[in-house]
């Protein structure tokens, strides 16, 4: 799961009278669009395009709506196969990519695990769970179990297997939203859902956009990195606000799928940039899961750009790859 830790800076009215924006609720969180009204459309039309994107992204693959997509692939029993639709088809071949490149650290198919310890729909445990347990939920689990099949558009588990895409979903939000009002003419934007973010272009004056990577404490937000990158997309990943204690001992609520416990590493946040929202929403949490050792070699072996945050003592260390340096606009003292 991911969190809206990319804070949204210098986009005021006052300051561009010739941005304009419009937001709402989508995916159980909030989207808004900034954008240079600089083309003859109108501001209802953009909003209708893409509110229609993000309920075509949410019919197919929500797991709190019992119609959607992926909810009836989920009720399938072992064995099932399904077609369905080409984008859920997309992002079961990025999880894929993920699975294989984290050596099986990131699995869609990890619910049985997250549930069990307290993080999805069922109660929260009042003690850690029992090694029979969690044994017990990791032989439900398994993306190597989920296949696409040979026509791109057949999808089939081999094992009893609960999906969810929301680590990827909101980012493939941004894309499609993107795409809709670029097909409407605007060149110059920003959209974020949920906290990642796509930008491109510039706002009037030839100024880029920026957002604020903000600073991961639990006191008040503070936005402690300015980063820029012109059509890429942008997503963050955190551990510091979802967890829970018992007996006064701190759980993450990223599950590690290859031991079936939650993480326990100094890493609080990454995050990345790609050309994809979505491949850049996964990324993210597929770091938080493998943390800041495993993630930084796989970062760089993968060449992609990412940012770490990691807790040393009482202050952060920022540690980033080659190729998000050139993002970065302004650091942390």
């Amino acid at each position: 799961m991911l969190f809206a830790q990319l804070a949204i800076a210098g986009c005021s009215f006052e300051e561009a009278p010739e941005v304009r924006a419009f937001d709402g609720h989508t995916m159980g969180t909030t989207y808004q669009v900034k954008y240079v009204a600089d083309q003859p459309v109108q501001a209802s039309e953009l909003q209708a395009a893409a509110e229609q994107a993000l309920d075509d992204v949410n019919r197919r693959m929500s797991t709190y709506r019992e119609d959607s997509d992926l909810m009836r692939f989920n009720r399938l029993p072992a064995g099932g196969q399904a077609v369905v639709s080409a984008d859920l088809v997309e992002l079961v071949q990025i999880s894929h990519y993920l699975s294989r490149i984290s050596s099986g650290a990131y699995d869609v198919t990890v619910g049985p695990l997250v549930n069990l310890w307290g993080f999805g729909p069922d109660k929260r445990p009042t003690k850690e769970p029992s090694e029979s347990e969690i044994e017990q939920a990791r032989a439900r689990i398994g993306y190597q179990y989920l296949e696409v099949g040979s026509d791109g558009v057949t999808l089939t588990k081999q094992r009893e297997l609960f999906v969810d895409l929301s680590s990827i979903a909101k980012g493939y939000g941004v894309d499609r939203v993107a795409a809709e009002i670029e097909a409407l003419g605007i060149q110059n934007y920003l959209v974020e859902v949920g906290g990642e973010v796509r930008m491109k272009g510039t706002k009037p004056g030839k100024v880029s956009w920026r957002i604020g990577v903000e600073k991961p404490s639990m006191g008040e937000r503070e936005a402690t990195l300015v980063i820029s990158a012109d059509n890429k997309g942008i997503a963050t990943s955190g551990d510091y606000r979802n967890y829970f204690e018992v007996d006064g001992k701190r759980y993450s609520h990223t599950i590690d799928p290859r031991s079936g416990y939650p993480i326990d590493h100094k890493l609080v946040s990454v995050t990345v940039v790609d050309d994809s929202t979505a491949l850049a929403d996964g990324l993210a949490t597929m770091f938080m899961a493998l943390g800041p050792i495993e993630g930084m070699e796989v970062a760089l072996r993968e060449k992609i750009s990412a940012l770490f945050i990691e807790k040393a003592g009482d202050e952060f260390r920022y540690t980033s790859t080659p190729g998000f340096q050139p993002y970065v606009l302004s650091k942390p003292e």
